[in-house]
């Protein structure tokens, strides 16, 4: 497979962390790639259109350079705003791009893109075929295994051998379908039933497709075993929750020799990023509102969090009380 300029295989990866609105920003991103640095990280949804018609294409496309490997994940459904979107990616120097087809939020959705787009097959695959023609990025896609009444396996196997012909090198597919009516966003990540099988069956009778795994998974066990059946495994809400439960990635899945990092260690390391962040202006708690997760299941763990929390919403919290406060952590072991 191509190796690419960051020495990441462009086309598999074994594990990735979600594109999760209001999550994965490049704040978080950046705690992960102290946890992991092998596993595949995503950007927030960018609407293509939105990221065309502003004058602040920095504010979408930034990010740092020791996020790599990173996606970008694109929603959309008109093929001339993804070719510039496309090259845009390319250009701002991302190593993939992602096309949602797998959001049921009825903003996205009224907008004719995310999940909805899987009742319109030929209309994504120009979607795909648009974003591929227009860079050299390889290019991947997030869907369900179905929405609404669109939900057989047959539907299943059509849409993604169309995706597959218009040119995606890899499928992310949500083992759930998406209800658009009826149910929230929220509701629509717990409530239609997780079925594996279909997505089991999909890679068996296409096993010359990257197919990765996505939905109710919550720790690395489960990954290693989903591992045995998919090319590869995202994680979603479960890491952003609870990122330290994570902390073995690369030792587990990716096979290094290295050590698993504490808390303490990870806000430590991070020590110089927060001070840059806010020397361009920024505040405390766009990074410490994720910071926070780290810490759990350990004395006090609430009363640090409630303490790191107020400072830093009050734009009370300095540097020396962060570090104050995690000496106290790493005193404990953590």
């Amino acid at each position: 497979m191509k190796i690419d300029q960051h020495n990441s295989i462009t086309k598999f990866h074994k594990l990735s962390i979600a594109p999760m609105m209001d999550c994965t920003d490049k704040h978080f991103r950046m705690i992960m790639r102290k946890i992991s640095a092998k596993a595949l990280l995503y950007t927030e949804m960018i609407v293509a259109q939105s990221l065309i018609y502003t004058d602040k294409k920095e504010k979408f496309l930034n990010f740092n350079e020791e996020e790599h490997p990173i996606s970008i994940q694109f929603g959309g459904d008109n093929p001339q705003i993804l070719k510039e979107a496309a090259q845009m990616a390319e250009d701002w120097g991302y190593d993939e791009i992602n096309f949602n087809v797998g959001c049921p939020s009825p903003r996205v959705c009224s907008g004719n893109f995310g999940a909805s787009l899987m009742k319109e097959p030929e209309k994504v695959a120009q979607c795909i075929e648009s974003l591929k023609n227009n860079c050299n990025l390889p290019v991947t896609i997030k869907h369900r295994i179905g929405v609404d009444e669109v939900d057989s396996f047959s539907s299943l196997e059509n849409f993604v051998k169309q995706i597959a012909n218009a040119g995606a090198n890899r499928f992310t597919i949500h083992a759930r379908k998406a209800i658009l009516k009826g149910l929230n966003p929220k509701q629509n990540r717990t409530i239609p039933p997780l079925n594996y099988e279909m997505v089991r069956k999909l890679k068996q009778s296409n096993p010359n497709l990257i197919i990765e795994i996505n939905g109710g998974i919550t720790n690395i066990e489960q990954c290693i075993n989903a591992l045995n059946d998919f090319d590869g495994v995202m994680i979603g809400r479960s890491i952003y929750k609870h990122p330290l439960r994570w902390s073995e990635i690369d030792q587990k899945i990716y096979g290094l020799n290295t050590k698993a990092k504490t808390a303490s260690k990870i806000i430590f390391s991070l020590i110089p990023y927060i001070e840059n962040h806010l020397k361009n202006g920024g505040e405390t708690w766009d990074i410490c509102k994720h910071l926070i997760n780290l810490v759990e299941g350990i004395p006090k763990a609430k009363i640090w969090r409630n303490q790191i929390s107020t400072k830093s919403i009050k734009k009370e919290l300095n540097i020396a009380y962060l570090i104050d406060l995690t000496s106290k952590l790493e005193k404990l072991g953590y």
